[in-house]
């Protein structure tokens, strides 16, 4: 990915360069252009492509915290500890709850 980084600035440095050394160019719009199409599609393109490698240094981070707390006996209680090493979304060991009876429209075809 990285390769691809650098060819892309490599290529928008020398649009600056042919910009900024044309008769009918400037230096502003070298460096316009430099910023426009090298650094700013660049930072936003690398950013959203490391998303998931922050998403997981960040659950490493979160269970490195958890698994010290829990070795200091601090704080969270064994069904809060288990709740934070689930991953599914109701692993909690909790019955769902029901609908309250009465509140729900029966579904019928139209006569």
């Amino acid at each position: 990915m990285y390769l691809v980084v650098i060819g892309w600035i490599y290529v928008v440095l020398m649009m600056s360069v042919a910009e900024a050394a044309n008769s009918t160019g400037t230096v502003l719009g070298a460096i316009v252009t430099f910023f426009l199409y090298g650094l700013m599609p660049v930072v936003l393109v690398v950013y959203l492509m490391r998303t998931p490698q922050r998403r997981k240094a960040n659950k490493a981070r979160e269970a490195a915290e958890l698994q010290a707390s829990l070795a200091a006996g601090k704080g969270l209680s064994a069904q809060a500890a288990e709740q934070a090493h689930s991953h599914q979304p109701d692993a909690g060991g909790h019955a769902p709850s029901a609908a309250e009876a009465g509140r729900v429209a029966a579904v019928r075809k139209e006569p």
